[in-house]
């Protein structure tokens, strides 16, 4: 099993300004900073020495501000807002000043601390003023292609895989837990006005103009995106109504504020695109189920021995999914409750799984279990023949790792049909309600005499005898889409966003 490190999964809950404050100078990028005051300073006509005289410090002391070299005192940047005569929110807002010099300077700053240029073993060059324009724009201009070549050569179906699995593995070894994001959404959802239930459309836009955002609906969204975020005028574009696959439109708004409130930049690679979509859409699922409340009720229902994910899912008002994977979040670390979960297409293939139980899950010679078959004998797949779907399955399966007791439920998409199942060592099962099931079934894969082979009989009738016509899975022939976001045009993106710009 590689080794794979959580700590970097989330550490957001320190660094983010209290609701309706001003944060710290720690909360800014010490560079950006630096260039705000710099432009603030160069537009008010003032120089080191004037602007030192007026916040009591020396002009050397300042040029290391603006160099980026020193993050100053709360107090400082507030003597310096003062004298400069703008907004501290101004003064320390994300984004470069509106100056082509600043911003490359603090583009070429950002690129030489990425792991990338780590990577090369060379010596980083400071951005002073001192550094001709020309040049700065050919070194910015070389270390973009430099990414991009780099995330284009990572860009590959195998490479995808890799990383996914390494990411499910690391998932695995904090119980799919992870506590930093919990923290976050717990705060923010407080902050809301939230108590208990479900929660509303109401809520989610007044988290959105807490962190500074307005959610606008459009019927226009680029084909490759589920939503856009404009950093440049604080707004979310979600669709007008629910799309296809499940994704609600609180959860869309809540994956894409999750970017800005977990500190996420552009993607350096693909893993670190897939690390970030498994963030958002825990960040989402803590929102829509925040842990206090969430816990309470699934202690509860442990309590009376009637634990379902589907009276989980209707008391917070989330889709089937939404509630059996935010039950597998929180059941290791808070009901003592080892699980797994998988999502199976009506083709028998597992498209998303987790465990931390010892179910043998099927695995390529990679350790990828992503397009895998699942046994036959599975209810995440045998649930498909049943006439009755409505409401949860419950079955017992007796697998070389042991017994496993296993709940399903079936939902529909454009893309066909697919089940969402939960289970647990059998010892578990005395919590859920279905425990009491007469269903079940032996699976022996991963023999393949298990359920992958066809009887002797069949085989010996059939065998050269059939010709069939397969369908081309033309996807695992082709890399990963490129761009810094993989699979989004950017053509298309930007076009969207300057066609909306313009109507404000």
């Amino acid at each position: 099993m590689p080794k794979v490190s959580v700590a970097a999964l989330a550490k957001f809950a320190e660094s983010l300004p209290e609701p309706g404050g001003v944060g710290s100078a720690d909360a800014v990028d010490p560079v950006t900073l630096g260039r705000r005051v710099r432009h603030f300073r160069s537009r008010r006509g003032l120089t080191l020495a004037q602007l030192g005289d007026a916040v009591g410090v020396t002009p050397s002391q300042l040029s290391l501000v603006e160099n980026g070299r020193r993050e100053p005192r709360l107090s400082l940047l507030a003597a310096i807002a003062r004298a400069l005569s703008v907004p501290m929110s101004e003064l320390t807002a994300a984004a470069p000043p509106p100056d082509r010099r600043a911003a490359l300077e603090i583009e070429l700053d950002r690129a030489q601390r990425t792991p990338l240029f780590a990577s090369l073993g060379v010596r980083a060059l400071r951005p002073s003023r001192a550094l001709p324009l020309d040049v700065l724009e050919t070194l910015v201009a070389l270390h973009r292609e430099l990414t991009r070549r780099n995330n284009a050569s990572h860009a590959t179906a195998e490479e995808a895989r890799r990383a996914n699995t390494e990411i499910r593995l690391a998932m695995r070894a904090a119980d799919n837990y992870l506590p930093e994001i919990e923290q976050v959404a717990e705060r923010l959802m407080r902050d809301t006005g939230y108590t208990t239930g479900a929660v509303t459309h109401r809520m989610v836009s007044r988290l959105a103009e807490q962190v500074g955002f307005a959610i606008i609906h459009v019927d226009d969204l680029p084909h490759s995106t589920r939503t856009v975020t404009d950093l440049a005028h604080g707004r979310i574009y979600l669709p007008p109504a629910s799309i296809p696959g499940g994704h609600g439109l609180r959860s869309l708004a809540l994956q894409a504020l999750a970017h800005r409130v977990l500190g996420h930049e552009e993607p350096v690679s693909y893993a670190d695109f897939l690390r970030q979509r498994v963030e958002i859409n825990y960040f989402a699922a803590a929102c829509l189920m925040p842990r206090q409340q969430a816990v309470e009720y699934l202690a509860a229902a442990k309590r009376a021995k009637d634990l379902a994910v589907e009276d989980f899912r209707d008391a917070f008002g989330v889709t089937h999914e939404a509630a059996a994977h935010r039950l597998v979040n929180l059941a290791t670390s808070h009901l003592d409750i080892p699980m797994h979960f998988v999502r199976v297409g009506d083709d028998g293939a597992l498209v998303r799984g987790y465990e931390n139980d010892g179910v043998p899950f099927p695995q390529d010679a990679s350790g990828a279990v992503e397009g895998q078959p699942v046994c036959r004998s599975w209810v995440a797949r045998s649930v498909f023949g049943l006439q009755d779907r409505t409401t949860e399955n419950y079955q017992l399966t007796d697998t070389p790792a042991g017994t496993f007791w296993c709940s399903s439920q079936t939902g529909q998409q454009l893309a066909g049909q697919f089940s969402i199942t939960v289970g647990v060592p059998y010892v578990h099962a005395k919590w859920f309600r279905g425990r009491d099931t007469t269903a079940r079934q032996v699976s022996r894969c991963p023999d393949e005499r298990c359920c992958r082979l066809p009887s002797q009989e069949l085989a010996q009738h059939w065998s050269g005898s059939a010709w069939p016509s397969a369908r081309m899975h033309a996807q695992i022939l082709a890399p990963l889409p490129r761009g810094s976001f993989p699979g989004v045009d950017d053509t298309e993106l930007y076009a969207f966003l300057a066609k909306h710009a313009e109507r404000s």
